[in-house]
């Protein structure tokens, strides 16, 4: 869309749309190029080890407000993520927790914790480069099961399509723990707000918690508050 375009449409000046662009190009609203914008890319992520070394204070605190959220004896799932595993080692202490996960990760972060954690690896097709297990027997396994959270991980959460991922595979395990739980919780780093990935996990309405490390822009603020999403 042209600058010329907007500036005729809105009935402001030339000046005055170029510096609109480029605030929404500032907040990934927007790609502003030579003469306009263009839609955002779609947010692919890197390798597992890569996300591993990406926003670790930010990951800690969001670990540290997921374990104000988890009690003893709780039943959760637990997806394959970065953030989840980081979480994972937070959780360690938490007496009495039934653990589901895809991850083989987080499995043996539980199962190295000298305490009373009931562990379940989910089978299916294991795919390396994550360490995780995929496909039709995991979910198929998920439905085996019904728990008080579901602990999630995303590439993206937007106040129009909700929350994405960059994985399909990741984004089918996202989709069947949520509905075999009583709530969803969704650990997103800053950098995840207000991003598109490829492939739809749910809209906001579906999701019950959103931990991030800090208070989400005005805008996402209103979107999680009108969709119900708790935002502690």
């Amino acid at each position: 869309m042209s600058v010329d375009y907007l500036a005729q449409a809105f009935g402001v000046s030339p000046e005055t749309i170029r510096r609109d662009l480029g605030n929404l190009d500032a907040r990934g609203l927007v790609r502003k190029v030579h003469g306009g914008a263009l839609p955002p890319l779609l947010h692919s992520e890197g390798t597992f080890s890569e996300r591993m070394v990406e926003d670790p204070k930010a990951k800690q605190i969001i670990a540290k407000k997921l374990r104000d959220i988890i009690q003893p004896g709780d039943t959760v799932f637990m997806d394959t993520g970065s953030t989840t595993l980081i979480a994972a080692e937070a959780l360690v202490m938490t007496h009495g927790l039934t653990v589901i996960t895809n991850s083989l990760s987080i499995a043996m972060v539980f199962g190295r914790a000298d305490v009373d954690t009931h562990i379940y690896l989910l089978g299916g097709k294991y795919a390396p480069g994550n360490d995780q297990t995929i496909g039709p027997t995991a979910l198929e396994q998920i439905t085996q099961f019904q728990v008080d959270h579901a602990i999630i991980t995303v590439a993206g959460l937007d106040a129009d399509i909700g929350a994405t991922d960059a994985n399909v595979d990741e984004a089918h395990i996202a989709r069947a723990m949520m509905k075999r739980a009583n709530n969803t919780v969704v650990l997103a780093t800053s950098s995840k707000i207000g991003r598109r990935a490829a492939f739809r996990v749910c809209e906001l309405g579906g999701i019950g918690t959103v931990l991030s490390e800090g208070p989400p822009g005005p805008a996402m603020m209103e979107a999680f508050l009108r969709a119900g999403v708790s935002v502690p």
